[in-house]
């Protein structure tokens, strides 16, 4: 018996939701490690063993591929090292969920600047009303504005990483996210070294710097390719902007992160924000 369109898609949903809780488990996971070795010692860990994992798994030498220009690459691969020291940065600073909910305005931003149909702007203004919400601009949020600049400069990056990205996985396809990971660590793994020392090498911090790249790199990457491959944009798109929802309850979960009523509303607005533009996005494209 033939399954049906549901039954289909019933597996790469269920891939791609269980990525969101894998990389926002990770996140709190490592935010556990940073009186140890500090966010830059949790940003080498999980970038150099996530490159490993992703190198072992995908093999990416092994598959033949178009003319690289070594250019993009290296551009993908510094964006996402620099995404994961700024991310992390804000995480020792803000909490994870509001960190997310700012830095997912980089992809957002995007989208948003494809495109000049009226509906956008009210995605647009939706998330100005959330990140306003967020900012420390009043007296009355207790940010660390520091924390906010660099989930900003994240954003940014993830920005940056998705342009970039786009010139690179038509050559290098999988293999892509390998190789730039391979970059990232690279650049973070010095950094690591020279504000952690030898704490980065104590066993127990490997291991759970090994937990760590699992869950926020090798396992949902994994899942999202496989996700990616049979959800339509507009089904990505709709469930990856509960991202910082996801996040905000990974922390209270696992660290006891509370959020204010308000926070949580700001939070809502950017997720409203992203999800509407993903559907309105598709929709353009079908009807343009």
């Amino acid at each position: 018996m033939n399954a049906s369109p549901d039954q289909r898609l019933a597996i790469p949903v269920a891939a791609l939701l269980l990525s969101q809780v894998s990389v926002n488990l990770g996140a709190a996971f490592a935010k556990h490690l940073f009186p140890l070795i500090g966010p830059e010692g949790v940003t080498a860990l999980r970038t150099s063993m996530a490159a490993g994992l992703l190198l072992a798994l995908w093999r990416p030498w092994r598959v033949k591929t178009g003319v690289v220009s070594l250019g993009p690459l290296l551009v993908y691969g510094a964006a996402l090292g620099l995404m994961n020291v700024l991310i992390y940065q804000a995480f020792a600073r803000i909490p994870i969920g509001i960190a997310v909910a700012i830095e997912v305005t980089g992809p957002l931003a995007v989208v948003l600047f494809n495109s000049r149909r009226l509906h956008d702007f009210v995605w647009l203004g939706l998330s100005c009303v959330g990140l306003w919400m967020l900012l420390p601009l009043r007296s009355s949020v207790a940010l660390d504005p520091i924390g906010v600049a660099c989930a900003l400069g994240a954003a940014a990056c993830w920005a940056l990483y998705i342009v970039a990205g786009r010139r690179v996985a038509g050559s290098l396809g999988s293999g892509a996210v390998a190789w730039g990971m391979v970059i990232a660590a690279l650049l973070t793994l010095p950094i690591g070294i020279v504000h952690a020392g030898t704490a980065l090498w104590s066993p127990g911090v490997l291991w759970a710097g090994l937990g760590v790249a699992l869950l926020s790199s090798a396992l949902p990457y994994s899942l999202e390719m496989v996700a990616l491959r049979q959800l339509p944009a507009v089904l990505v798109g709709l469930l990856l902007s509960a991202a910082p929802a996801v996040a905000a309850v990974a922390a209270w979960l696992v660290i006891g992160e509370v959020l204010t009523a308000s926070q949580w509303l700001a939070i809502g607005c950017i997720v409203a924000a992203s999800a509407g533009s993903a559907f309105t996005a598709r929709s353009s494209a079908l009807t343009g």
